[in-house]
């Protein structure tokens, strides 16, 4: 019988699959982790919040009051007043939708045209009441200043 040169190149490429994987296998083996003692396995937290393999310095511990720990995002403070006011920085009369820029904080913050109370448009000043939506805050109840 006689092999083609692409039915030898695929041996040579099978066989040399089959050896690296037995390479891979015995490097495995050398450096398997069963076994080790529980000191080569353990990790420690250094007083800068640091992994390390030594054990920390009992002379550099610190004690920290819980009641100081904050848990979660800073509160924001709420308006006392849920009527805000603003300037109407675009709207596409078309399409029903615009943009109010917030006096207080300079945020824009989206209007629908079946939020508004009288017609707006753009450059107009306006108060208004925010609601959130999961994509993000919305103006209702909005009116024209006089």
């Amino acid at each position: 019988m006689s092999e083609t040169f692409s039915k030898k190149e695929k041996e040579k490429k099978k066989a040399k699959e089959r050896q690296d994987k037995a390479q891979k296998m015995k490097e495995r083996k050398e450096n398997n982790a069963k076994g080790k003692s529980l000191e080569d396995m353990m990790a420690y937290i250094d007083e800068n919040g640091n992994i390390t393999s030594v054990p920390p310095d009992p002379s550099k511990k610190r004690e920290i009051d819980l009641e100081s720990i904050q848990l979660g995002a800073a509160k924001n403070e709420v308006n006392a007043d849920p009527v805000r006011k603003g300037v109407v920085s675009f709207f596409n009369d078309a399409k029903g939708y615009g943009f109010i820029v917030d006096s207080e904080t300079r945020e824009n913050i989206f209007v629908h045209s079946n939020n508004l109370q009288h017609p707006v448009k753009e450059r107009d000043r306006v108060t208004f009441e925010t609601e959130r939506t999961p994509k993000g805050m919305n103006a209702i109840k909005v009116k024209k200043e006089s």
